[in-house]
């Protein structure tokens, strides 16, 4: 019951997204069955010592230093609020330190990579899922929406006039990030579309799947992962990846920093001063193909 009355607090107070909170619940019912299951123990009952047990036993099961710092967030979270509840005394948690995860540099797409992906007619056919997939992409690459946020896109989100397009993000906060005239285009388009299939249930989500209910993150994952394929060969195919190749583009072309936090609806500066470094790396990579010293 504990676990429930605070997945109920981080959706009703702290208004986390549902992915978000499903998350959490995961990573707590994992925790919560191997404290049963090892120590016979409740949440409730648990000392550092089991936290540290159960760090051991990640470890040991080949979860990744991140993966392991997230599930240990979402643990101090959750007993952070335990002692304010007062249902514990103390945290577990109190010193638990995560293991250090190796810095990883945001994976990107060359724009001009992009540019011709969605500038062919190769890829794209005049078919409802031809377009809903172009527009897909288009979407993500043009305004760096994260997939929740493009999944929660509504056709009243849109707004033609002004161009720009009402981003409702983590936490329920909103944003307006403008959108070009080429992605503008593809919105009416699609729309226009999308309303001549005539389909029987009426969503009011942006994007739908080829029977007009509206799309979800595997159906996402699929489109981007597929039309990537053709114009990349690296590991990673995500939505996320198009979220950093806006971002890195914009930096590479002089944007300012600030300006581009906001765009993403990053929280703090630091969580965009990472595609500092990619710029960086650019540089490097320019500076050995063309200076003769290098």
């Amino acid at each position: 019951m504990t676990v429930e009355q605070f997945l109920t607090y981080l959706q009703h107070e702290k208004r986390y997204s549902p992915h978000t909170v499903q998350s959490y619940r995961t990573d707590l019912i994992q925790f919560r069955d191997f404290m049963l299951q090892t120590f016979e123990l409740s949440l409730n009952e648990v000392a550092y010592i089991h936290v540290r047990n159960y760090m051991v036993w990640l470890m040991e099961e080949g979860v990744t230093e991140n993966s392991i710092g997230r599930k240990l967030s979402t643990l101090r979270s959750f007993y952070k609020y335990l002692v304010r509840e007062q249902i514990v005394q103390s945290s577990p948690m109190a010193l638990v330190k995560a293991p250090k995860a190796p810095k990883r540099l945001p994976v990107f797409v060359d724009d001009q990579k992009l540019d011709l992906l969605l500038d062919s007619e190769e890829f794209f056919d005049g078919s409802f899922s031809s377009v809903r997939d172009r527009l897909v992409i288009e979407a993500l690459f043009g305004t760096g929406m994260r997939l929740a946020e493009l999944l929660t896109l509504k056709e009243s989100d849109i707004n033609f006039y002004d161009s720009n397009i009402r981003v409702l993000g983590k936490r329920n906060k909103e944003r307006i990030v403008p959108i070009s005239k080429p992605l503008e285009d593809q919105l009416r388009t699609y729309i226009e579309l999308k309303t001549l299939q005539k389909f029987d249930n009426k969503t009011e989500g942006l994007f739908v799947t080829d029977k007009g209910a509206d799309a979800y993150p595997k159906l996402i994952y699929r489109i981007v992962q597929r039309y990537l394929s053709f114009i990349s060969t690296q590991d990673k195919k995500s939505p996320h990846v198009l979220r950093h190749s806006y971002a890195t583009s914009l930096l590479n072309r002089g944007a300012d920093l600030n300006a581009i936090k906001e765009l993403l609806g990053h929280a703090s500066l630091a969580a965009t001063q990472v595609y500092t470094h990619n710029s960086v790396e650019r540089l490097k990579s320019i500076y050995k193909q063309a200076h003769p010293k290098a």
